[in-house]
């Protein structure tokens, strides 16, 4: 009951001056908003640079075969053929901090289109499952190529941006037919602008095709042992002649097809190996634990002892993710300092209006004393004012952070993200403001001598 009279008697006390309380809570207003809207701003730009990282790969995975030595010689990287798109499988299957896996066949060659030609940075030979770990997910145009493509090895591609300049002179490429080692392939999308990644390579630069096109049609080696040297030779053995000088050489009865035509018709095999293997974790927080699965799974599949060293390697992008991630909370932090300064100003102001109050109420504290008034009282009632200044000052200032916030979002097309914390640390810290900076007024008030006070001009 005695809380209730306080609570009444600090909202009169209010109300006698409407216009003075609203120019002190001001101060806690525009802090209070500018708090709400640095934080929206500032988390939906890190939202959005996380996004641009994850575009560049940064929450990927890249799976490299081992490195074979002969004598103390080391053939480098990807030098022994271990993995294969069963393994690719496998990890989508049975890693579960893995979302998406894609092998990869990698090709350096010419495109061809018409009078003019172009050697792209990267020509790729994978799944449809490798723009979802790239996320490159809704082409510019036409449409990707899908998993039926893949098992039947059909000659249809994607693009990027840099070859539709270089090579269609930016005309529409859809449809038409490109030519790589004078195979031609169709094109069914053109894929989005994504620009050049944190090495500066242009990811533009790009053909994307079935893997089991590029591998066994382009590169003109359908299995990981094939001695490319020796195919080249195969062409001259296409005669068939019985006229023989030595009678026990062994007769070919029918003609030795050329690489041309075996690179046409590729015959089943009962091992192929990919150049890489692309696996996407499900957060930037699961790259550990994916490495650690992946690395696990590997290991059973390949059949390596405790003790012998891997026949793959795992590299992951977190030095980079870390730092952009690093750079993005440093910038969030120094908007928050800015806007704790609008409201330690704020605060200032509280303590200054207060201070002119208690002066001004100097006799009826001393009245208010005189009939019966503890020094509790009095130093519970302005404190009670200062923090309803504050508070409504707060509730003021969060939906003047929203609007901004909205305001920015709409005219500067800025990204912002609804920030509950930042919603419930502005109250807190209304709430404390107005406690800290309202109670050395209050305790003034609550020490002031009853006759004193009653004898205040």
């Amino acid at each position: 009951m005695k809380s209730v009279r306080i609570l009444k008697t600090a909202l009169r006390a209010l109300r006698r001056n409407v216009l003075r309380a609203a120019l002190t809570t001001l101060g806690i207003v525009i802090g209070v908003a500018a708090v709400i809207a640095m934080m929206e701003i500032g988390n939906g730009s890190s939202i959005a640079i996380q996004r641009t990282i994850a575009s560049m790969g940064a929450n990927s995975l890249l799976i490299m075969p081992g490195t074979a030595a002969s004598g103390g010689v080391s053939f480098g990287a990807g030098s022994v053929m271990t993995l294969t798109p069963q393994d690719a499988d496998a990890i989508l299957k049975e890693c579960p901090a893995v979302s998406d896996v894609a092998p990869v066949v990698r090709a350096r060659t010419q495109v061809v289109y018409g009078n003019r030609n172009w050697v792209p940075m990267f020509i790729y030979g994978t799944t449809p499952d490798f723009l979802v770990v790239r996320d490159w997910t809704n082409p510019d145009d036409g449409e990707p190529f899908t998993d039926r493509d893949v098992r039947n090895s059909s000659k249809v591609c994607l693009i990027g941006q840099t070859l539709v300049r270089e090579l269609f002179d930016n005309q529409l490429p859809v449809g038409k037919e490109i030519r790589l080692q004078n195979v031609a392939f169709k094109v069914v999308g053109v894929l989005r602008r994504k620009g050049a990644n944190m090495m500066g390579m242009d990811q533009d630069d790009i053909v994307v095709a079935p893997w089991t096109t590029i591998k066994y049609r382009v590169t003109g080696s359908s299995l990981g042992n094939v001695n490319q040297s020796a195919a080249s030779s195969l062409g001259a053995a296409t005669v068939n002649s019985l006229n023989q000088i030595y009678p026990n050489s062994q007769q070919s009865l029918y003609p030795v097809p050329s690489a041309t035509q075996q690179a046409d018709t590729p015959q089943p095999v009962r091992f192929a190996n990919v150049d890489q293997i692309i696996a996407a974790a499900r957060s930037s927080a699961q790259i550990p634990i994916a490495i650690q699965q992946i690395a696990t799974l590997l290991r059973e599949r390949h059949r390596i002892r405790p003790g012998e060293p891997d026949d793959f390697n795992i590299r992951d992008m977190t030095e980079m993710t870390n730092a952009m991630t690093s750079t993005t909370s440093l910038m969030t932090k120094l908007l928050l300092c800015v806007a704790m300064i609008s409201l330690v100003v704020g605060g200032v102001g509280i303590m200054n209006i207060m201070l002119v109050s208690v002066t001004e109420r100097t006799r009826e504290i001393g009245l208010r004393m005189a009939v019966g008034a503890e020094p509790g009282d009095i130093l519970r009632q302005f404190l009670l004012e200062a923090v309803l200044l504050c508070l409504t000052g707060g509730a003021v200032g969060i939906l003047l952070g929203r609007g901004c916030s909205s305001l920015v979002t709409m005219m500067l097309r800025w990204p912002t993200a609804p920030s509950v914390g930042a919603v419930i640390a502005a109250v807190a810290v209304s709430a404390s403001v107005g406690i800290a900076f309202g109670y050395y007024p209050a305790w003034k008030a609550s020490r002031l001598d009853p006759i004193d006070a009653l004898r205040y001009e």
